[in-house]
C-alpha cells in the first residue's frame, strides 16, 4: 500500500545518498537490481545518489558510479561469499571516505551486511546517520554458499559478527516481510528501527507485450522448436539458487511431458551446468544462454509458458518472482515463507529442495493451461497493486526523514 501524504509538506526535503554497495555493480541480477531500481526512484523523486562499488561493474547511464582501486590478482566478478571480498571492502572503505568528503551527503545508504559496516564507519567519522538494506542473513548466505559450516568452529564468530552489525544502523530496511521478522525474533533488533520495503518491480517495463511474431524470431534464434511449452528462469546459476535441482526436475519431467522446453538465462557456472544437463539427458530439452542484460529481460522472459524460482535459501530475497509476477507469467516456487510473501495464493508451490515435488509442481501448470494464465493474470495484479517502485521510493524517503531528523536533534 503507498504511504499516506497527509501531512507532508508539498516541497519535501531531499537528500544525497551516499550508496555503499559492496558488490560488482552492475551485474544484472539480484541485490543489483534492487540497488539500481533503488537508486533510480530515488533520483526522480529529487533525491541526488552517489553509489560507492567494487572496481568491476557494468556502468549505468544517469548513475554516478564511483569505483574502488582495482587489485591485480582478482579480476573477476565477485558473485557470492569470497575471502577476496576482504581487501575489496577495505579499499571500498577508503573510496566511501574520499567520496564522502567530496559530495558532503546527508544519509549513508549501505547494502548488505559489509555495505552496513562500511558505513557504520563513515557515519562515525562524518556524523552522518546510517540506513541498512538488509536482504538476508549474512550468515545463513554464507552457509547457503557453502562457506561456513553450521558445526564449524568459525560458525560462532560469524552469528556475533552479524548480530553487532545489525545493530550499527540508526535504521534498518529489509527486502521482505519474512526478513523484517528475522531481524526481530532471531536478532532482538527494536522493531521501531525497522521497516520492511520489499524488492518491487516495474510493471510498465516488465509488461506481456511482445508480439507474437518477435517471440517466434528469438524463439527460433535460441534453437527452441516452435510447438515447445517453455519454462522459464531468470538469475544467477547456483546450487543456492536451485539449479541443480532445477535440472533435476526438468529430467523427470521430459520424459513424462517430452514437448517440453527449459529456457535457463543467468551466469555464472554455465559450462557446469550444462554439462549436467548432458549427463541428465537434457541436451535437446534446454537451452543455456548465459547472462541476459538486466533492459533485455522481459523480451526474453516472454518467450515462456511458466516461470520458476527453485531458490533453496530460506532467509534470502526473491526478486525474480516480481519479474515473472509483472509479466503475467504463471510461476512456480519452493514452498518459503518469501516466495509465499510474494505470490500468495495465487502460486504453485513445491516442497523444499525437492527435486520430484518440483517437476510435479511445474507439471500441473504446463497441463492445466486454463489455470495457469489466470494465475499469471492474478500475479501481474497483484504486482502492480503492492509492489510498486514508486511507493516503495516514497518509505525510503520517510526513513531518511526520521534518521535525518534524529540526527539533527542529536547534533543539536
Amino acid at each position: 500500500m503507498a504511504p499516506s501524504n497527509k501531512g507532508r509538506d508539498m516541497a519535501r526535503k531531499t537528500y544525497h545518498v551516499l550508496m555503499i554497495a559492496p558488490t560488482s555493480f552492475f551485474a544484472d541480477y539480484g541485490c543489483h537490481v534492487r540497488i539500481l531500481e533503488e537508486t533510480r526512484i530515488l533520483q526522480q523523486l529529487g533525491n541526488q545518489v552517489t553509489i560507492c562499488t567494487y572496481h568491476n561493474g557494468r556502468d549505468v547511464a544517469d548513475l554516478d558510479i564511483r569505483r574502488t582501486m582495482p587489485i591485480p590478482w582478482r579480476t573477476d566478478y565477485e558473485v557470492g561469499s569470497s575471502r577476496h571480498k576482504i581487501v575489496f571492502d577495505v579499499l571500498l572503505l577508503l573510496k566511501a571516505l574520499a567520496v564522502a568528503g567530496q559530495v558532503k551527503p546527508d544519509v549513508v545508504h549501505g547494502h548488505l551486511h559489509e555495505g552496513a559496516l562500511i558505513g557504520y564507519m563513515v557515519s562515525k567519522l562524518t556524523g552522518l546517520p546510517l540506513v541498512f538494506d538488509f536482504q538476508g542473513s549474512m550468515t545463513s548466505e554464507m552457509i547457503d554458499h557453502h562457506f561456513l559450516n553450521p558445526k564449524g568452529a568459525f560458525y560462532p564468530l560469524a552469528r556475533w559478527i552479524e548480530q553487532v552489525i545489525v545493530r550499527l544502523p540508526s535504521a534498518i530496511i529489509t527486502s521482505s516481510q519474512h526478513a523484517e521478522q528475522l531481524l526481530t525474533n532471531d536478532f532482538h533488533c527494536p522493531p521501531d528501527r525497522i521497516t520492511a520495503i520489499p524488492d518491487s518491480v516495474n510493471a510498465d517495463f516488465f509488461a506481456p507485450r511482445q508480439s507474437d511474431q518477435k517471440s517466434k524470431s528469438l524463439k527460433a534464434r535460441l534453437c527452441i522448436p516452435p510447438e515447445r511449452q517453455v519454462v522459464v528462469y531468470l538469475g544467477l546459476l547456483a546450487e543456492w539458487q536451485g539449479t541443480g535441482l532445477l535440472l533435476q526436475a526438468a529430467a523427470q519431467l521430459v520424459v513424462r511431458r517430452p514437448n517440453v522446453h527449459f529456457l535457463i538465462m543467468g551466469f555464472p557456472a554455465v559450462e557446469t551446468y550444462r554439462r549436467q544437463a548432458q549427463e541428465l539427458g537434457l541436451g535437446n530439452h534446454v537451452t543455456f544462454t548465459g547472462k541476459i542484460p538486466y533492459d533485455q529481460a522481459p523480451r526474453f522472459l516472454a518467450l515462456g509458458d511458466v516461470a520458476v524460482a527453485p531458490k533453496t535459501s530460506a532467509t534470502e530475497g526473491s526478486g525474480k518472482l516480481l519479474n515473472y509476477m509483472a509479466m503475467a507469467l504463471p510461476a512456480v516456487a519452493f514452498d518459503a515463507p518469501v516466495s509465499r510473501e510474494y505470490l500468495d495464493n495465487f502460486g504453485a508451490y513445491a516442497q523444499p529442495s525437492d527435486a520430484a515435488s518440483l517437476a510435479e509442481a511445474l507439471e500441473t501448470l504446463l497441463v492445466d493451461r486454463e489455470r495457469a494464465k489466470a494465475l499469471g493474470q492474478a500475479l501481474r495484479q497483484r504486482a502492480i497493486e503492492r509492489y510498486s517502485w514508486t511507493a516503495a521510493g516514497e518509505r525510503i524517503m520517510d526513513v531518511y526523514d526520521r534518521v535525518f531528523t534524529a540526527s539533527c536533534t542529536e547534533g543539536c
